[in-house]
């Protein structure tokens, strides 16, 4: 299977396409596709980039992907029993070009400009879950106004933007090549990052020389390597704080790929503003 463009198959004449995803995993390849995504993690977690950028996805989240954003879930395997997630796919021309243009509609404007660069709502209310389990069951009709529903609650939750890809930039476009190239580098950081990970190593997944590596890899996602790795792995620590007390600074650092402590709490600080024990203290309180 290519890794992008990924198609989504649908039924019939159905202008809103409803998927379930049960397994031991996600779909874990790079990919996109036209449609806009809006996901509900009913259980799992583990990593998720979206367009240049590493994050995490937790049990109970809502996930909003914008149309052709490149994006892979790579699920935590030995900690999830089941993968399990709820998706609404749609364009903005579903119901007919102009649809979302109308007066009535034009308070979800601000949904699809932040859906461009992806965001995630960690702690939606009660409602956006009530939607996405009625969906399934619903008339066309019923799911039409479900839908409705469902976008302004989630254009009106708390939200957090998930990447800065630059959405319609010629440079981060993904050819079918350049997606299998991708998927590789990021297949290969997401399975390596507790390693010592090195240029020449992670340019050998590319089949390019380090020098041309780098170039390549910040022309497409605006940043460093070296910035996208220390994105993954304070994202582990994260976790890592949250879901293991028990664990000591240095044996989150050691986890998460850091062999200096030193290093580990300057890139903490540098990407959450806050050191490791103080994001401790305030998740746990």
């Amino acid at each position: 299977m290519k890794v992008l463009p990924f198609t989504i198959v649908k039924s019939g004449k159905d202008t809103i396409f409803l998927q379930e995803d049960k397994a031991d995993q996600f779909y874990g390849l790079l990919h996109q596709h036209e449609e806009f995504q809006i996901s509900y993690v009913k259980e799992g977690k583990g990593s998720l980039i979206v367009g240049d950028s590493a994050n995490r996805f937790e049990e109970g989240e809502i996930i909003v992907l914008g149309g052709n954003l490149p994006h892979v879930f790579k699920s935590a395997a030995k900690e999830n029993k089941v993968c399990h997630m709820l998706s609404v796919f749609f364009t903005p021309d579903s119901f007919g070009e102009g649809f979302f243009g109308i007066e009535e509609l034009k308070t979800l404007n601000s949904f699809f400009r932040k859906a461009e660069n992806g965001f995630k709502i960690s702690k939606p209310n009660q409602g956006i879950a009530t939607v996405f389990e009625q969906l399934s069951n619903a008339t066309k009709l019923e799911r039409f106004l479900l839908f409705i529903q469902l976008l302004k609650l989630v254009n009106t939750g708390k939200y957090e933007v998930l990447s800065s890809f630059h959405h319609g930039d010629s440079a981060t476009k993904y050819s079918d090549n350049e997606g299998q190239r991708m998927n590789a580098v990021f297949q290969y950081t997401m399975n390596h990052f507790r390693e010592k990970i090195t240029l020449d190593t992670v340019a050998q997944e590319a089949a390019m020389t380090p020098n041309a590596f780098c170039k390549y890899f910040k022309n497409r996602t605006r940043k460093t390597y070296v910035a996208f790795l220390n994105e993954i792995r304070i994202e582990e620590a994260c976790k890592l704080l949250k879901d293991h007390p028990e664990m000591n600074i240095a044996e989150v650092a050691e986890n998460s790929g850091y062999r200096n402590i030193s290093n580990f709490n300057r890139t903490f600080k540098e990407q959450k503003d806050e050191t490791p024990f103080q994001y401790r203290n305030k998740i746990l309180r």
